[in-house]
């Protein structure tokens, strides 16, 4: 079977393009096809070549094997038009029938974020698998429908006696995850356990940030213990609990074995190492790691990066620093890394470090927030009340103070 690197298929497609036989047979056709559906970098080329074989001389036509291919291309590509004529194709074909068809078209929806039209394509199978209950089920998470998702779960189970696959358990622990349902996401766990599912690393990666965001840590460490293959997502899932924990030091430590084992971070990575420098006070850390970033691995700085060295600069008080990475951002600041300035500012009571325009922008950015007018005057003023200009700015746009409140979040343990 062809691989689908970009090298092979490179050479894949010189080989098609000069073939003795023209056109070249369906079969050729159609494995060039699936390889291009599968690619990282040209799933859209699967598209194209699909046209192709559309306008190929002679009674060469699209086969039962070349549809899912091609729907599984427009979902990833989110070609919602070119999805729906294709399945009008198939339709007329006689092939949506088949349940391979249906369980592509139907992640081809879901992919494209049409749940209403993946569910349909669901409800008229008279006959579905395995594949078919985990397709519609991933089609709601990735609508943020995590409810509906695990409705879908309870029918599969208990109406169609179906068992949950690798694929199901993945779709599962991000509803969970998303649901805060920790106590269904330790029964999605325990069944892979009794099933006896290999926890390779979309699973096992799933089932880790599962754990993590929901604060159960050593859970979380034990599971990333257990994956054998770890990707640079898993890596950073775990960097990032660490961090969102408080233990900065062992984030930053995972994140040097990372650099060992031959992971490339990514901005991502090194947006949660900062992180966990600046939840941990560990500036120098933070310094080293940031120009590392530029440096050697030549990542261009996000206004996440930027806000990461506002807040770790604000949060030690060095606020010379704080407003020089502010000054030197090539885009002006967003509200997060202005209040993050602004924050610090009145904490360490350092007035003289306000810029007006600073203030000005935040209630620019967001002048419906209350708490924002409130910030700029005690951030000015260095101390809790509102001058008279911010009140007046206020009473002129109808803003009101929002009284303070805490929240807490009750999950399923």
């Amino acid at each position: 079977m062809l691989s689908a690197t970009s090298a092979s298929l490179r050479h894949a497609r010189r080989l098609f393009d000069n073939a003795a036989i023209l056109p070249p047979p369906l079969f050729a056709w159609n494995v060039l096809i699936r390889a291009y559906s599968k690619s990282s970098s040209a799933p859209i080329e699967a598209v194209n070549l699909f046209a192709a074989l559309l306008r190929a001389p002679g009674a060469l036509r699209p086969d039962f094997f070349t549809y899912p291919f091609v729907f599984k291309a427009c979902g990833r590509c989110s070609m919602l038009g070119v999805g729906g004529s294709v399945h009008s194709l198939a339709l007329k074909a006689g092939f949506v029938s088949e349940s391979h068809v249906r369980n592509t078209l139907l992640t081809m929806y879901g992919g494209c974020g049409v749940v209403e039209s993946a569910r349909k394509v669901f409800d008229e199978m008279s006959e579905r698998d395995v594949v078919s209950w985990s397709s519609m089920i991933a089609a709601y998470v990735d609508s943020n429908l995590d409810s509906e998702a695990l409705r879908v779960f309870k029918n599969m189970t208990t109406m169609a006696n179906e068992k949950p696959n690798m694929v199901t358990c993945v779709s599962l622990l991000s509803a969970c995850t998303n649901l805060f349902n920790t106590r269904l996401g330790k029964s999605v766990h325990s069944n892979i356990v009794i099933s006896g599912m290999e926890l390779h690393v979309g699973l096992g990666t799933a089932l880790l940030s599962m754990y993590a965001k929901s604060g159960h840590l050593e859970e979380a460490l034990l599971v990333f213990n257990s994956i054998r293959e770890k990707n640079l997502q898993s890596w950073t899932v775990m960097i990032s609990s660490l961090a969102s924990n408080g233990r900065g030091d062992e984030a930053l430590s995972l994140f040097a074995r990372m650099e060992e084992v031959g992971l490339i971070p990514d901005s991502m990575s090194f947006s949660t190492a900062l992180s966990a420098c600046s939840h941990g006070g560990l500036v120098d850390e933070g310094k080293q790691l940031f120009e590392k970033m530029v440096s050697v691995y030549k990542i261009e700085p996000t206004m996440e990066h930027y806000g990461c060295m506002v807040d770790l600069f604000g949060r030690s008080g060095e606020m010379e620093e704080a407003y020089r990475i502010i000054m030197s951002m090539p885009m002006e600041p967003n509200s997060v890394v202005l209040r993050s300035y602004l924050s610090a500012c009145k904490l360490h009571g350092c007035a003289q470090r306000v810029d007006e325009r600073l203030m000005g922008l935040l209630i620019e950015l967001e002048p419906d927030v209350g708490a924002n007018y409130v910030l700029a005057a005690a951030s000015g003023t260095g101390c809790n009340g509102m001058d008279n200009n911010v009140r007046k700015e206020m009473k002129i746009r109808g803003v009101e103070k929002v009284p303070g409140c805490s929240w807490v979040h009750a999950s399923s343990c």
